[in-house]
């Protein structure tokens, strides 16, 4: 029997019913609400045959840990989704591209940059297994289906995982405001990927030290930072329209 998660929140549960309504077993909503939202998601989930259990607000609070559910939930099977870095290099049509992330801790923060990966087809997101959050139903809710789309590889060692790329021939290019190029100056074209840290404490020395290039973005106003799902969005946007893979 494959193993289960729970999601929640009406965004997370909505997108998992049409993208990939199979592997939900069941729904769980808040027999108080009648409203268009509920009414979308019910209609929806019947019309592809799934089981929606109605059940009162405490039960909803007493499965999702207290979280904000807004009312829904879902019992969910785990995506078979690549868990080595070799399973997601092997047989790639175009050269990788890779999202490494640092000491985000931050569920919010991580769902988000899933979200980004999904959408600028990044072939995986690499994390370490300490000082990072790993993936959550809050990861789950932000993401809005990313978390099943995009292969998050959680490694044990960040800067021998990142040797390892550099062996297969991945650029490592490190988004630091200390970087010696601009991102537009940056040539990104080829296999390649990303490492961030998180808005603050930003990456840790060994991984810095860890990259083959740091490129900073331009700061054309008067913000110091930006958040690590935003500084992913521009430079993946920027590599994507380098590549010409538009659509």
């Amino acid at each position: 029997m494959a193993d289960t998660r729970l999601i929640h929140g009406f965004h997370a549960v909505l997108s998992r019913v049409r993208q990939n309504a199979g592997s939900i077993r069941e729904i769980y909503i808040d027999a108080a609400r009648d409203d268009r939202r509920a009414r979308e998601l019910k209609q929806v989930a019947e019309s592809r045959g799934l089981r929606i259990m109605p059940v009162d607000a405490r039960r909803l609070d007493g499965m999702t840990g207290n979280e904000r559910h807004q009312g829904v939930a879902a019992r969910v099977e785990l995506a078979r989704l690549p868990v080595h870095l070799d399973d997601v290099l092997e047989g790639l049509a175009e050269p990788p591209l890779l999202l490494i992330l640092d000491g985000v801790t931050d569920p919010h923060n991580l769902g988000a940059c899933l979200r980004v990966a999904d959408a600028m087809g990044v072939h995986a997101v690499v994390a370490p297994k300490d000082r990072a959050v790993g993936l959550n139903a809050t990861v789950e809710k932000v993401a809005s289906g990313a978390a099943e789309t995009v292969p998050y590889i959680a490694v044990t060692n960040l800067a021998r995982a990142m040797r390892d790329l550099k062996e297969r021939g991945v650029w490592l290019i490190g988004a630091d405001e200390r970087g010696e190029q601009t991102l537009f100056e940056a040539k990104l074209d080829g296999p390649l990927a990303w490492v961030l840290g998180a808005e603050g404490e930003g990456m840790r020395r060994l991984t810095r030290e860890s990259c083959d290039l740091l490129v900073r973005i331009p700061m054309l106003g008067t913000v110091a930072s930006l958040n690590v799902s935003v500084s992913a969005g521009i430079c993946l946007a920027e590599t994507r329209r380098q590549r010409g893979t538009h659509r």
